[in-house]
């Protein structure tokens, strides 16, 4: 039976099947890229909202998924619905608002994923923009973060700077006075902050890719 759940869980399966996050899914299609966000999926009055004839086509012609793959992701059984965990593009997470002074996120303005494997209640996911965290990290991707999580050499962490600066790094040295990160992608420079201009740092525990 072709129902609003079924039709958005294969929408969500497709973007899971090809590494992104729905509104990834939504940029490669060439469409807004919060046209499958989930307060989209139900008008303000209740009713639901279904996805457009032509959205989903250009997300079957931009995947080159089959209309027959796509029925058969509506009537897969849908997975652990999991834990909610807080959303949000890379991008916006230098400015202000979305998180404490300790790097964990306040405020209504998140979009949701369920991810039924993270069981930290710290835990959030980011949206990677741009090419600069490229080849590890691509535009689209999303990596579940733990500001709350232990930190070792080695580990990838996300940091963001008391100037607003979001980086995606590998922690190569912490001391009581700085970090030393090593940068992801070989066109960006290694980093050494000082712990002054660093207004928060969380610990990558899982990426989409």
């Amino acid at each position: 039976m072709l129902t609003h759940s079924r039709v958005w869980g294969a929408l969500d399966r497709l973007a899971r099947l090809q590494g992104l996050s729905p509104s990834a899914l939504a940029r490669r299609a060439g469409l807004d890229p919060t046209t499958f966000n989930r307060s989209k999926r139900i008008a303000a009055d209740g009713r639901p909202r279904w996805p457009s004839t032509e959205s989903l086509a250009k997300v079957l012609e931009a995947t080159a998924t089959p209309v027959e793959t796509f029925l058969g992701l509506m009537s897969e059984p849908s997975p652990p619905a999991g834990r909610p965990i807080p959303l949000i593009g890379l991008a916006q997470a230098g400015r202000g608002g979305y998180f404490d002074d300790a790097g964990f996120p306040v405020g209504g303005a998140w979009d949701e994923v369920r991810f039924p494997n993270v069981a930290d209640e710290h835990a959030y996911a980011l949206e990677i923009s741009g090419d600069s965290m490229q080849p590890l990290y691509r535009d689209g991707d999303v990596i579940v973060v733990s500001p709350a999580a232990q930190r070792r050499r080695g580990d990838r962490v996300v940091v963001k700077t008391t100037e607003g600066e979001v980086l995606a790094k590998e922690l190569k040295r912490e001391t009581a006075r700085s970090i030393e990160l090593r940068s992801l992608n070989p066109d960006h420079p290694d980093r050494v902050l000082p712990l002054s201009e660093v207004a928060w740092i969380a610990r990558i525990l899982w990426a989409s890719q």
